[in-house]
């Protein structure tokens, strides 16, 4: 059996987009393993998945609405967790995981690839494999540590000024262009961002492609200023 670093996952209708994902991530140099590409000749096929998934060090997950409805997909996650091994959903459709499937990927960094062309986001998201294979980013990467001006670190969940309200309400807001990955991100930006400028920074860049990010920014400088307005 072939071994590669990226166990592209995917559901038979989307084949079109799996492969041309993967010829893209092997052009930059990303070993990848995909069937029935790469199946051994009269192999078990169960066998065969359950190793490759073990042996990745990344699964990618063409994520769309056929998803929702394939028993094999729910396996090949379920395999890929109890592996330990990272799951990053590339979503190629504006759809949200069925209850079956939200609980293994409510937590991950999801990459959107949406509106067509997809070419835009298979370079997105070579680069950033490339750097989860480096070790440079992660999935889940733990908050920084800010200091003061003194040099204290700062610490402890949400140490902006910013009140559960208003916390709820970025969720809400990012959810509509990310999913359900927005709480996860929302409470990694609020433990890291020196102010609400910054934070909304945070959260414009998991936005894609640019028109939603700069509607995105818009609405929370709107939301901002009518609070502001609010208070007098």
């Amino acid at each position: 059996m072939i071994k590669r670093d990226v166990f592209v996952s995917y559901s038979q209708p989307d084949r079109e987009c799996a492969f041309q994902l993967a010829a893209h991530l092997e052009a930059q140099g990303i070993g990848v393993w995909i069937a029935p590409r790469d199946m051994s000749p009269a192999a078990d096929w169960a066998e065969e998945i359950i190793e490759a998934i073990s042996a990745a060090r990344l699964m990618v997950r063409v994520f769309s609405a056929h998803c929702n409805a394939s028993p094999q997909v729910r396996r090949e996650v379920e395999r890929a967790v109890h592996r330990q091994v990272p799951i990053l959903p590339f979503r190629i459709e504006d759809v949200l995981p069925a209850k079956s499937l939200e609980y293994f990927l409510s937590t991950q960094h999801w990459l959107d690839a949406f509106p067509r062309p997809r070419e835009p986001f298979y370079a997105r998201l070579s680069t950033h494999i490339q750097a989860l294979l480096g070790g440079t980013v992660s999935l889940d990467a733990p908050p920084a540590v800010r200091t003061t001006n003194s040099g204290s670190p700062v610490t402890g969940r949400y140490s902006l000024s910013i009140d559960v309200a208003e916390i709820e309400s970025l969720q809400r807001r990012l959810a509509y262009y990310v999913g359900p990955i927005a709480k996860h991100l929302v409470k990694r930006a609020t433990a890291t961002a020196a102010d609400r400028e910054e934070l909304t920074q945070m959260l414009a860049a998991e936005v894609a492609p640019a028109p939603e990010r700069k509607q995105f920014l818009e609405e929370c400088r709107a939301a901002e200023t009518g609070k502001h307005q609010s208070e007098f």
